[in-house]
């Protein structure tokens, strides 16, 4: 289970690039387990170090400005987690700390591994997304609402669909959110072996 995600207010890291795709958002060669864990020095490697392979900081890069150091949110572009469908880029960036990230759209494989790993993708038109980037002001994310704002400014509502808004705000995975439903599920099935008792022969066993 992840964490639940019901509001969350942070300065957002612009990063307004269109086409970020999931080799950009951890390259291949810094997947070095299945695992979960060990992916956040390797985010955005690319972009983030002076030479492939190393680790010295490019102080050009936006993850590496101070001012950004504790931002929770990404904001960006068009078609933002193209590429491969590799769960690694969502592990990467909820293991850095990233809990949601703002763009104009977003690879659908890549939103969907975002919400079920707590991470709420967000849509919002190029306007708003520059609006937010010219003001240079935590923003807030309201999940039950569905609305970002700017404390005493603009506020702008997204879209979510229902299954991925429940599994963000109760931090449940797709697992999870099933088993939530086993009452009903054996109910079904304690009704289908009435029906079709042939298909259990064996089941007990």
């Amino acid at each position: 289970m992840a964490e639940p995600f019901t509001t969350l207010t942070s300065l957002p890291m612009p990063l307004i690039r269109d086409n970020i795709d999931t080799d950009q958002i951890i390259p291949s060669r810094e997947m070095k387990s299945t695992g979960r864990t060990g992916l956040a020095d390797g985010l955005f490697a690319g972009w983030r170090y002076t030479e492939i392979g190393g680790r010295d900081p490019d102080s050009d890069f936006i993850l590496n400005d101070p001012f950004f150091l504790d931002s929770r949110i990404i904001l960006s572009g068009k078609n933002f987690g193209s590429g491969s469908s590799r769960e690694h880029a969502v592990w990467a960036l909820a293991e850095y700390g990233f809990r949601a990230v703002i763009a104009a759209s977003f690879a659908p494989i890549f939103a969907g591994n975002c919400v079920r790993n707590g991470i709420l993708p967000v849509v919002l038109d190029s306007e708003a997304i520059g609006a937010i980037e010219q003001a240079g002001l935590p923003v807030t994310i309201d999940l039950p609402e569905q609305k970002v704002s700017i404390e005493q400014g603009p506020n702008w509502t997204f879209a979510i669909d229902e299954e991925a808004k429940a599994m963000l705000l109760d931090g449940l995975d797709a697992i999870d959110l099933s088993l939530k439903m086993a009452d009903d599920i054996a109910a079904w099935q304690k009704a289908d072996q009435t029906i079709r008792p042939w298909i259990y022969l064996g089941a007990e066993q």
